[in-house]
Formats: C-alpha cells, sequence, structure tokens
C-alpha cells in the first residue's frame, strides 16, 4: 500500500485515477479547492488547497511523506518550481500530467525526444502571461532540471469521454446535429486521442512503473478531423457545415492547422497495453449523438 497525494482528484480523468487506486488498495490524500464534491466519502482523504498559493500547498501538505504524488493541475514554471520546493525530500516518485501540446505542429508522430526539458532554458517572464503550451514545456523543463526526486511526464493529448467537462466532442456532436457551422482550418490535420477511462488506467499503471521522464501516452491510432466528421455524420444522419473561418464560439476545439499525433511506443515497450482509438471513438460519438438528441 502507498501513501499518494493526488493534485486534482476530483474531476474527468484525475476522478477515476482515485478509484483505480482506490481498488488497488493504496491510501489516497486529494487536494482540491473544495469546489467539486466527490462521491468518495471516508475512502479518502482530503486537503483545502490553492493551488497558486504556494503557502497553501505547503501548509496542506509540505512536510509529509509521500511514496507518490500525482500533480494534474500544475500549469506554469512557477507551481513547478514551488512543488520542488515544498516536495525536497519528502515524495519518492512525481508524477506530471503534461501534454502534446509540449510538441510542434507537423506531419510525423511525435517522439519523446522531439521536446527534451532537460535541455530547455528556464528563463521566463514571470510578469507575463505564457501559452498553455509553453506553461507545459517550462514546468516539465522546472521538474526534470530542479526536482530532487524522480519525476515522470506524462504527455496526453486530448482526452475525451462521456464526463469531459469541457465537452469538446460533445461540441462537434451539437453543431452538427443542429446544423450549425463549425471553424476548422484544416479538416485533413490527424490528431491523437485518449480516453478518460485510459488516462486514468495509463497513470495507475506509471505509479508502479520504474519508467521515469517523459512519456507519451495517447491510443493506438489517429485520425483526421475530416474522419471524426465523417463519423459523426454517420450516426447523426446530418451534413457537417464545416468552414475555414467563422466566429469565435463556433471554432473547433480541434482546429489545428496541421497535423499533430504522437508515438506511444516508449510506454508499450514497457508493458503497457494501450486501447486502440477505432475501438472506443465510434461507441462514444454515438452515446453523445444519442444524448445531444435527447436535450
Amino acid at each position: 500500500m502507498k501513501n499518494v497525494l493526488i493534485l486534482g482528484g476530483t474531476r474527468f480523468f484525475g476522478k477515476k485515477l482515485v478509484s483505480l487506486l482506490l481498488e488497488e488498495g493504496h491510501h489516497v490524500t486529494i487536494a482540491t479547492r473544495g469546489n467539486v464534491q466527490d462521491s468518495f466519502g471516508e475512502k479518502v482523504n482530503r486537503i483545502i488547497v490553492d493551488r497558486t498559493q504556494p503557502q497553501s500547498l505547503e501548509s496542506a501538505a509540505g512536510g509529509q511523506s509521500w511514496d507518490l504524488v500525482y500533480d494534474n493541475i500544475c500549469y506554469s514554471p512557477e507551481d513547478a518550481a514551488e512543488a520542488c520546493r515544498i516536495f525536497k525530500g519528502h515524495v519518492q516518485k512525481y508524477i506530471l500530467t503534461s501534454t502534446l501540446s509540449v510538441y510542434e505542429y507537423g506531419s510525423a508522430k511525435k517522439r519523446e525526444e522531439d521536446f527534451d526539458p532537460i535541455t530547455y532554458p528556464l528563463a521566463w517572464d514571470q510578469d507575463s502571461s505564457i501559452s498553455y503550451g509553453e506553461g507545459k514545456r517550462l514546468a516539465e523543463a522546472v521538474f526534470f532540471q530542479k526536482a530532487d526526486f524522480p519525476v515522470s511526464a506524462v504527455r496526453f493529448p486530448i482526452v475525451l469521454g462521456e464526463d469531459d467537462y469541457t465537452k469538446r466532442l460533445h461540441f462537434h456532436v451539437k453543431n452538427i446535429l443542429n446544423e450549425m457551422a463549425i471553424g476548422v482550418p484544416n479538416r485533413e490535420a490527424v490528431l491523437s486521442f485518449i480516453h478518460s477511462d485510459e488516462a486514468a488506467r495509463f497513470l495507475a499503471w506509471l505509479g508502479g512503473n520504474d519508467l521515469a521522464g517523459p512519456v507519451n501516452a495517447c491510443s493506438n491510432g489517429e485520425i483526421s478531423l475530416n474522419s471524426l466528421f465523417n463519423l459523426i455524420e454517420k450516426y447523426t444522419g446530418k451534413e457537417a457545415l464545416i468552414q475555414q473561418i467563422t466566429k469565435d464560439e463556433q471554432m473547433s476545439p480541434f482546429g489545428v492547422t496541421e497535423s499533430w499525433y504522437m508515438d506511444n511506443s516508449r510506454a508499450a515497450e514497457q508493458g503497457f497495453v494501450f486501447d486502440d482509438l477505432d475501438k472506443w471513438l465510434p461507441a462514444l460519438v454515438q452515446k453523445l449523438v444519442k444524448e445531444e438528441s435527447l436535450t
């Protein structure tokens, strides 16, 4: 049994990770702002933390010993630097949820070595805002260059599921059902995805594996946006109205200008069995179409 802290464990794949760890018999503590209720009852410990306030995290979790820390809510180098300080000497392994966004667009599958956080410059202007992708690049760089504990950075693509609170796939289903335009700069762009169940399963697996450093995690296979729209059209019986430019609120959250997908062979070679995208995506689309048709 491990003593596990999860920063961000009350929704989406973080919540599913908690369930898996409890099933494995681990002692789980959820660090949360308290804004989202969970259903775990007395099965977990909870500490109220505002991640943007370092003293909040330090007073709640600092000084305690953790076998494993999962960090699903680190978006900046400042957050990473504070975590390195707070957990110094107090954690056996740290798993950072990172992202495909650390990579640039391109036609080739992205491998871990395509972004090296060990050599990435740490200089940043703390008075200016940075993009999501740059925030994650810098967060990885801080952890791998400054932490005194083992770190794994899981680079997920877009995570899908019925429980996706951002409702990115729901957006496409709803717009196609209602014959509304969708803005897509490049409908031939190819993307990787992962299901929220699979993402949680991967994180749980990694917690018991010695694999460290950056690691890609995505379903086997990829899909073009055009093929995704064809799939939604199949189950809605409606034709997608795709435009290169629309109103901002109608632009696709998948609207990339070039292909953006990953190679997952490093984790697969270590024994993790990824799901096949073409096995679960059609079923998810069909389910969302049924749900949206009833609203």
